[in-house]
């Protein structure tokens, strides 16, 4: 176990890193949106593109958001033909998103512009660095969502 004073000067030091890194970040997704997207709204685009479709329960969920707070999010982005609304065959009050092909499109051009402009910061990291680099960052998202421990035979330390 880590000592006090350590642990607090930790802790310092990562929200200070935190901020700077996300705020780094959410300028860079922002240089990769399209004009009159937010950065909330590509996320959800994003997730989007990855899991195929969702229902809007599940994106409160994940994006730890009221229900109303997603609906007036993918209205807008079914406003603006990135989304499709899809009735379940079974249970008709169940509704599926999922991307448009402008959507799809949108997504795939800026996910090369997001991964170009990460490259340039990831590549100050010898592959060493990087591999332990985002070995402990998934440590740490495991952690946080109660997972660590439970998946792959990990052990807690």
């Amino acid at each position: 176990m880590v000592d006090q004073k350590l642990l607090l000067d930790i802790i310092a030091r990562y929200e200070a890193t935190y901020f700077a890194v996300n705020r780094q970040i959410n300028s860079l997704f922002r240089e990769a949106m399209p004009e009159g997207l937010t950065v909330e709204q590509y996320s959800v685009l994003r997730y989007l593109r990855k899991q195929g479709k969702t229902n809007s329960s599940e994106l409160a969920d994940t994006f730890c958001v009221g229900r109303s707070s997603i609906t007036a999010l993918t209205t807008r982005l079914f406003d603006k033909q990135l989304i499709e609304r899809q009735q379940d065959s079974k249970d008709r009050r169940v509704t599926y998103l999922k991307l448009s092909p402008a959507g799809e499109q949108l997504t795939d051009q800026s996910e090369i512009k997001i991964q170009e402009m990460l490259a340039l910061h990831i590549q100050h990291f010898d592959e060493q660095e990087a591999l332990q680099f985002i070995t402990t960052y998934e440590k740490l998202a495991k952690v946080m969502s109660g997972t660590y421990g439970i998946e792959g035979g990990e052990t807690e330390q």
